[in-house]
């Protein structure tokens, strides 16, 4: 069974700090430097990076109807498989029946939301996109710092959109940029979804931050 105290802190009962998140991620085999840690944040609507407070784990098991810890691997690899991998949604037929077997099997957890998201997958990334956002985000800035930014862009975006994995090689190479605003956060999502892998429909004189503008003239 999945509880909450197994991963809670030693002298705060009430919340799961950095240790235990990640000790929670490894006995579920979520991989640390990949995006199952956030997309395990956004599903509790987590508000700091690498913690869970009791409420937030409460809530979100709840709604995804998780006991187990296997359950919270699917849940989270199905995600993961949707929306990071860009991989064909679940069929209901599929997901419900066991192989072999004409009876219908019992999902895992409670499918409803992923279903979902995968009705509209490009609002649903959105969502997942926007909410790292204002997860990485102090309390008080208006920006993430750069190392953060590209940190999430990796597992984030690159999976599916590989020139951005060139465009953090630039910006590691280029040390003048320091921090990320939601503005310069959400164009880079509408980069990897608009501009095509050679760059042969970008438009220099759009509306582009600074820093992709400086990204095409180095690639090109």
């Amino acid at each position: 069974k999945l509880s909450f105290e197994t991963y809670a802190d030693s002298d705060n009962s009430l919340v799961i700090g950095p240790e235990g998140f990640e000790r929670l991620c490894n006995d579920g085999n979520l991989q640390l430097e990949g995006a199952m840690p956030m997309i395990l944040a956004w599903q509790l609507n987590s508000k700091e990076m690498a913690k869970i407070s009791h409420d937030e784990w409460q809530i979100g098991m709840a709604n995804l109807q998780i006991t187990s810890l296997s359950a919270l691997t699917i849940a989270l690899n199905d995600l993961n498989d949707l929306l990071i991998l860009g991989m064909p949604p679940l069929t209901p037929a599929a997901s419900t029946k066991k192989k072999g077997a004409g009876m219908p099997a019992k999902d895992p957890y409670n499918r409803v939301r992923y279903w979902a998201y995968a009705g509209d997958i490009h609002k649903s990334f959105s969502e997942l996109y926007g909410f790292c956002f204002k997860l990485a985000k102090p309390e008080g800035s208006r920006n993430i710092d750069m190392e953060t930014a590209t940190a999430l862009w990796s597992v984030l975006l690159v999976p599916r959109y590989p020139l951005i994995a060139e465009a953090i090689v630039f910006i590691n190479e280029n040390r003048t940029y320091k921090g990320v605003n939601k503005d310069l956060w959400n164009m880079m999502l509408e980069f990897s979804r608009t501009v095509s892998p050679n760059l042969d429909n970008y438009e220099a004189d759009g509306a582009w931050p600074t820093l992709l503008d400086d990204f095409v003239a180095w690639k090109k």
